[in-house]
C-alpha cells in the first residue's frame, strides 16, 4: 500500500499491511520516528500519548488543538522536532490512539531511497 498522508499511514498500519510504501515529506517524518531508540522512544511516545488523548477527548477545535498538543508534548518535540511530533500525534489520532505508533515499530525499513520509504512487516 503507498500511502503519503498520516491519515492514510495510520489506516496501514491499523491494517496490519504486509508493505507499506512512504512518499512525499512523510518518507522523512517516519523515518525520524523509526530511527528512535529504546529510551527516547519511551519518553517521546509518553508525551505523545497525552496529546494524543487531549485531541481524541477534546471536542473540535478548528484545527489549532494539534499544534497547541505539540507545544504541550515538549518532551517529544525536543527528541523529534515539531513537525514530527505533529505527526506522530496526527497519526495517533486518526487511528483513534498511540498504539498504532508502536505497531509502526514492528515494520523493518526494506528501501530507503530520496522519496521513498518502504517498511515491511517481519
Amino acid at each position: 500500500m503507498t500511502v503519503k498522508t498520516e491519515e492514510e499511514l495510520a489506516e496501514a498500519l491499523n491494517n496490519d499491511e504486509d508493505t507499506i510504501e512512504i512518499e512525499g515529506d512523510l518518507r522523512n517524518k517516519t523515518l525520524k520516528i523509526k530511527a528512535t531508540g529504546k529510551v527516547a522512544w519511551i519518553i517521546a511516545i509518553g508525551a505523545v500519548g497525552v496529546a494524543t488523548a487531549s485531541i481524541i477527548l477534546a471536542p473540535a477545535s478548528g484545527g489549532t488543538t494539534t499544534l497547541v498538543s505539540a507545544i504541550a508534548a515538549p518532551a517529544a518535540v525536543s527528541i523529534w522536532g515539531t513537525g514530527v511530533t505533529i505527526s506522530a500525534i496526527s497519526i495517533a489520532v486518526a487511528a483513534g490512539g498511540i498504539g498504532v505508533l508502536n505497531k509502526l515499530r514492528q515494520y523493518k525499513i526494506i528501501e530507503n531511497t530520496d522519496n521513498r520509504l518502504v517498511l515491511k512487516k517481519f
